[in-house]
């Protein structure tokens, strides 16, 4: 297959699987209703998780050897204090949307990465895609939940919105491998914005909504979130 079009698949696969996320959530139901509620606490977390491995294992390693110490950590500050900002916005719209402002900042940026790995011939693109993959069903799921239970929007209005937002990974990847594969400098600044701003939507607010009291296995989600996203960091490399 030509690798534009194998980069316009993969990186439609992997967004498929944010509507798929939010499809399972619309559908899911358990009983009792203590279970539930640790379920979905571990769900979040585990998307927490993943969202780190990204941060630490692909988007950060990726993009720091193209730039010095000082320039990185002001990409990587300007990107926590832009999502701030942004998060305050959305309070001020009395609107919860971190999970899917988290999902897609992690979602654009690798689909750029994919693009651009296949125009440079330097990551396995369908193991790459794969990883994109399961840290967007989890997020997927997070979010539709979240958007479901603060606001007004209809289950199949949330479900066909994440269908739609899937299509930009297809274009992020096609911009990567035709103009951007010549500026990996350019790839990776916006590798390491996107890093500060997930890090800070993780710990305002993905991880805060992980606790419960007296019980301790949901955050174990975090853990086997990271552990995932470190498996296919080692299948890639």
């Amino acid at each position: 297959m030509e690798p534009l079009y194998s980069v316009i698949l993969l990186t439609l696969v992997a967004g498929l699987a944010m509507p798929l996320g939010g499809l399972i959530a619309n559908f899911e139901r358990i009983k009792p209703q203590w279970l539930e509620t640790e379920l979905m606490h571990g769900i979040t977390a585990f998307g927490g998780g993943a969202l780190l491995s990204a941060i630490a294992l692909v988007l950060v390693p990726e993009s720091i050897p193209h730039f010095s110490p000082w320039p990185a950590a002001m990409l990587f500050l300007s990107g926590g204090v832009a999502f701030m900002w942004l998060d305050i916005w959305l309070s001020k719209q009395e609107t919860s949307m971190s999970q899917l402002v988290a999902m897609l900042a992690d979602f654009i940026p690798e689909s750029l990465a994919l693009g651009a790995a296949f125009a440079l011939g330097t990551i396995n693109g369908m193991l790459l895609a794969g990883l994109i993959a399961m840290q967007n069903l989890p997020e997927g799921f997070n979010a539709f939940r979240e958007l479901k239970s603060s606001s007004h929007y209809s289950a199949f209005s949330i479900i066909s919105c994440f269908a739609l937002l899937a299509l930009l990974g297809p274009v992020a990847g096609v911009i990567a491998h035709i103009w951007l594969a010549e500026w990996p400098v350019v790839i990776s600044g916006i590798m390491l914005f996107a890093s500060g701003g997930i890090l800070y939507a993780v710990f305002q607010d993905i991880a805060p909504q992980v606790t419960l009291d007296k019980n301790w296995l949901p955050p174990l989600g975090a853990v086997m979130g990271f552990a995932l996203g470190l498996i296919g960091y080692m299948l890639v490399h």
